[in-house]
């Protein structure tokens, strides 16, 4: 590491949380003659990279600052230079900078300080509202605030796997949610819908994750998270409401995937090409009566396996004439092979969005997951 790299660090570690880009920008002024340092946050809906010192949103996707987005790697023009910020696979946004040095031992060492600008993000996030409200392009709801600040990220990179997740409507999304977690043998993903409307289903969707990671982090088996999160929503709600839940957990050396459906959404693998629905035994949804007893079952993944879970706020989205449906879904399945998971997810939404003509009406949650193996 070089001694500039040391003093950047150094200077991301020591700035106040809401200071982080300005001093990074001081910094890299006196170091590589940079005159602009600018962070472009990817917003709540995948659509726009928005300035955080303000200015209009970049939404085309041709853009140099898009194109460093999706494909995660530096883009040189006309002596700017875009690297992206993003930190174990979970894409903040995008560093822009001018004028670009010429050397590239220089724009490398950028490269560099840009992943350490999204640990520092990460880092500081909790202790200030200005990366936050620095990525939307609009105010969020209540309920789609309570959303969002119950997700792990919105993607995740391990050498065993890829992994990202999207909700829609984004700034108003009320009870669909995911949930992630791994170690070095397994990863946990669920995805649940909770009934009802606006801050309601939010707070039932925040219970029954809650649960479901009280019970997970116990070390319980994949059907007792289940029993476990069941009883917790009966006892607060009796019946009333109810959440729909699919509970994964995959083994990261071996493919095996145990799965526990309590009313779940669609599961479909993407396989060689081609989608196949993967069955599942349907169980009650959490919470719908007391002491249910669930049971999980398992299925295999070959490597390079893609796994779509994908909610009934997909298939059900309707035009003016026509409902969305299994078929264009399995297209829209299907184009996406060679995209990175986010851009999976946000390819699909995107084709139910064009299908609508308008954002969604219904919540939707869509995960995309692929297994590299071991």
């Amino acid at each position: 590491m070089t001694d500039r790299l040391v003093d950047i660090r150094r200077t991301l570690a020591e700035a106040p949380a809401d200071l982080v880009l300005e001093r990074l920008g001081t910094e890299l002024a006196n170091c590589y003659g940079t005159t602009e340092t600018e962070l472009l946050q990817v917003d709540y809906r995948l659509a726009a990279l928005v300035p955080l010192h303000g200015g209009d949103p970049v939404v085309g996707a041709g853009s140099p600052a898009w194109q460093c987005f999706d494909h995660q790697s530096e883009v040189l023009q006309d002596e700017v230079l875009y690297l992206p910020v993003t930190v174990r696979g979970e894409r903040i946004g995008v560093l822009r900078l001018s004028p670009a040095p010429e050397e590239p031992d220089r724009r490398e060492e950028l490269a560099q300080a840009a992943t350490a600008l999204a640990h520092e993000l990460v880092a500081v996030r909790a202790g200030t509202d200005k990366y936050a409200v620095g990525a939307r392009t609009r105010r969020l709801t209540l309920a789609a605030e309570m959303q969002w600040e119950l997700l792990p990220g919105r993607s995740r990179i391990r050498p065993s796997f890829s992994l990202a997740g999207q909700l829609e409507p984004a700034y108003a999304v009320r009870g669909d949610s995911f949930d992630w977690a791994d170690d070095s043998r397994r990863l946990w993903l669920c995805t649940v819908n909770g009934m009802g409307d606006g801050v309601s289903a939010s707070m039932l969707t925040c219970l029954g994750t809650n649960a479901l990671r009280n019970a997970r982090r116990a070390g319980l088996e994949l059907a007792d998270q289940a029993a476990l999160a069941d009883q917790a929503i009966y006892a607060y709600h009796q019946g009333i409401q109810h959440l729909s839940a699919l509970l994964l957990e995959l083994d990261l050396h071996t493919g095996t995937v145990e799965a526990v459906d309590a009313g779940s959404p669609r599961l479909l693998v993407l396989r060689e090409g081609e989608v196949v629905e993967q069955p599942l035994d349907d169980q009650f949804p959490l919470g719908m009566f007391d002491g249910t007893i669930y049971q999980s079952q398992h299925f295999q993944l070959s490597r390079g396996d893609r796994l779509f879970v994908v909610s009934d706020g997909v298939l059900d989205a309707t035009s003016r004439t026509a409902r969305y449906g299994e078929t264009a879904l399995h297209r829209a399945v299907r184009r996406t092979r060679s995209m990175a998971p986010l851009e999976a997810v946000r390819s699909l939404l995107g084709d139910v969005r064009a299908f609508v003509g308008s954002d969604l009406v219904d919540d939707a949650v869509v995960v995309c997951l692929d297994w590299h193996g071991s």
